[in-house]
């Protein structure tokens, strides 16, 4: 029996100084919080901010961890991170078609990925956190 296969990825949720959130535009999913997949013998953490400055451009600073959400049908755990800016200047890639702070409901409102939003919303409550949600892509809207 071999042992079981997991991707294992890291987010961040980045709110400026003027309340607003970073986004970035992909060509998958459209808008979302940038964030990917951790690579070996890197932290979540490290990975939150590496995949922030490669989407974005932006530098940040974790705050502090949220929670995570899991797909147990397709084997992805996602780490949440409330971040700050500290640096940097936003640009696009190959996996940003754009980028850019947004005030929140706004933000928000853009993301329609799957349950991309609800990641936001709960990283956005303090209350709610911290957070383990446990989903399958069958009933994931």
């Amino acid at each position: 029996m071999s042992p079981p296969k997991h991707i294992l990825s890291a987010a961040a949720i980045v709110i400026n100084e003027q309340n607003e959130l970073l986004l970035i535009r992909g060509p998958r999913r459209g808008w979302e919080m940038p964030g990917g997949q951790v690579e070996e013998g890197e932290s979540l953490s490290q990975a939150a901010i590496r995949e922030t400055k490669e989407e974005s451009g932006i530098d940040i600073e974790i705050i502090k961890f949220c929670g995570i959400f899991q797909n147990i049908e397709n084997s992805i755990c996602n780490t949440l991170f409330l971040a700050k800016p500290i640096g940097g200047v936003l640009i696009t890639s190959s996996e940003s078609l754009e980028s850019g702070f947004f005030p929140i409901e706004e933000a928000i409102l853009k993301v329609e990925w799957k349950n991309f939003r609800e990641r936001i919303e709960y990283c956005l409550k303090p209350e709610m956190q911290p957070f383990c949600i446990e989903f399958s892509d069958k009933n994931n809207i």
